[in-house]
């Protein structure tokens, strides 16, 4: 399905991400991890046509995305869950909502997509009608991820899905992306919380200083000394 070759990634003339390649296969959960700063966003960011691909290729169904602005990737079935969320505060949770349901495919099955959404989060059915910026952070991130499932895609990118969450909420949404998947869609997952990335995930790549210097088996990489001691916290 997607398959990332070689990819590189510059911000300015500081090149955060180089000679990146993995792949991530129709229904499957992949996730990549590593430490803050190790380019993990910058990755998912350039896959979702948010940053210019300095160099490599990023393909979708074999067919190269390079030149596909990134409005049009959603068209093609792939869907951000950003960093931080980024939704319209001022704007209520429907509104926000529908927002994803923009592409041509979308918007003839919005009235199903959202009570897909809001059976996954019924919280949001209540809260439809409040502003978004009056929710909690874990309300937010289910509104951010209800957004991108509004578009119905076959790929869904979450970029540190956990961060400044409560734990309780952590364990919750990453329920929710394990139920997302079950469902049939493929999710490429970056994430710091490593031992929750790797309870979900088939297989996993470890990104340090913009480098893929692991990839594997969770099960297989939670055996390593080192990553067990660097991410896991034990000896």
């Amino acid at each position: 399905m997607l398959e990332v070759e070689r990819l590189e990634v510059a911000h300015g003339d500081a090149v955060a991400v180089w000679d990146v390649s993995l792949v991530v296969g129709a229904r499957e959960l992949v996730t990549v991890v590593g430490p803050n700063g190790a380019g993990k966003t910058t990755l998912i960011d350039a896959i979702a046509g948010l940053l210019p691909i300095r160099g490599g290729r990023v393909r979708l169904d074999q067919r190269d995305l390079a030149s596909v602005p990134a409005h049009e990737l959603c068209g093609r079935g792939i869907a951000l869950v950003p960093e931080g969320r980024r939704l319209f505060p001022a704007m209520t949770v429907a509104e926000n909502l529908e927002i994803g349901c923009y592409a041509p495919a979308a918007r003839p099955r919005r009235t199903e997509s959202l009570e897909r959404v809001f059976a996954t989060f019924p919280v949001l059915r209540e809260r439809r009608r409040q502003l978004a910026g009056a929710l909690s952070g874990g309300q937010q991130q289910m509104v951010a991820i209800g957004r991108a499932l509004m578009a119905m895609p076959r790929l869904l990118l979450l970029d540190e899905p956990s961060l400044g969450l409560a734990p309780q909420i952590v364990d919750q949404v990453f329920e929710i992306i394990a139920g997302i998947h079950a469902e049939g869609v493929a999710v490429l997952l970056v994430e710091q919380n490593i031992a929750q990335a790797f309870a979900i995930a088939a297989r996993a790549y470890v990104l340090e200083q913009g480098r893929i210097v692991a990839e594997g088996a969770p099960s297989e990489l939670a055996r390593d000394a080192r990553i067990r001691e660097a991410y896991l916290g034990q000896q």
